[in-house]
């Protein structure tokens, strides 16, 4: 694996590589990895010449400068399982290399909706992050095909908006991987490193809400499913930031089903210090 810290270094090997005739696959990640992440780099293998991750805690999608502060970073652990997976280059930049101006007062993303609702509406400014960070990225890379998790599935909403915005849709396709779980269904998160044993046993009442929601979804109201759900997750000592039941292609909320929908639930909550989230597709 080969490391670059550079974007100009990163940039030019890249091009060199695509005159080449190479295929790039592009997975970004904010380090502290996981088996998640470890999926979308040997997907990403199947398919392309060269695997390309990067490692970059992005300070300008943290609304909340305790949370960016206790993100988890493992970087030695980190390289080694890319490694392990045979990632073939990885990128790690510092906040100047990505930043060299500064994150305030920067671009504005006009992303409509999907900015409003859900992610957007519980954490102002965090998709305008998003979008400062992987415009970057992207544009360093300009890997043909992208890799994202369906654990942060609003995000890959706006990720892919956000290729049209800035007419990359032509170039990049973007491939979103299923969500690994563990054994009891919790998906597997960087921020699951922060839970401590007693708030681990109970962090798989996030999918147990979930769940509640798919296996009752043709039998009850979408009102009194979120109500039950939102009941499993406070008895287990959550603070539920939302509970919802969405069309899975605009993320408007289903209030009555009429058969047409393609429904997604989706949950954000706190358990204590430590957000967590999750969604299921209900088929």
């Amino acid at each position: 694996m080969i490391l670059f810290k550079k974007a100009t270094e990163l940039s030019e090997y890249l091009d060199a590589q695509r005159k080449n005739g190479r295929t790039l696959g592009f997975c970004p990640t904010m380090g502290a990895l996981h088996a998640g992440h470890i999926s979308l780099i040997e997907t990403s293998k199947k398919s392309n010449d060269l695997t390309v991750s990067s490692i970059f805690v992005n300070p300008a999608q943290f609304n909340n400068a305790q949370d960016f502060e206790k993100y988890p970073v493992t970087i030695e652990r980190d390289i080694e399982m890319l490694e392990d997976a045979a990632c073939d280059i990885l990128f790690i930049p510092t906040v100047k290399e990505i930043y060299p101006d500064g994150f305030i007062h920067l671009k504005n993303y006009k992303l409509g909706f999907i900015e409003t609702i859900l992610e957007g509406k519980f954490r102002p400014g965090h998709f305008q992050g998003v979008c400062m960070i992987m415009e970057r990225l992207l544009k360093i890379v300009l890997p043909q095909h992208l890799y994202l998790g369906q654990k942060d599935y609003q995000q890959c909403m706006v990720i892919k908006k956000l290729i049209k915005l800035i007419e990359l849709d032509k170039i990049i396709t973007t491939n979103i991987c299923p969500t690994l779980r563990e054994k009891d269904g919790l998906a597997m998160s960087s921020r699951n490193l922060r839970l401590n044993p007693e708030e681990r046993k109970k962090a798989d009442s996030i999918f147990k809400a979930l769940s509640f929601i798919m296996t009752n979804f043709e039998v009850e109201k979408t009102e009194v499913l979120k109500q039950n759900a939102v009941s499993i997750l406070k008895e287990n000592g959550f603070t539920v930031d939302y509970v919802e039941i969405a069309d899975a292609s605009s993320l408007e909320e289903i209030k009555i089903r009429n058969g047409k929908q393609k429904p997604v639930a989706l949950v954000a909550a706190f358990l204590n210090e430590i957000r967590l989230i999750d969604n299921l597709i209900l088929n």
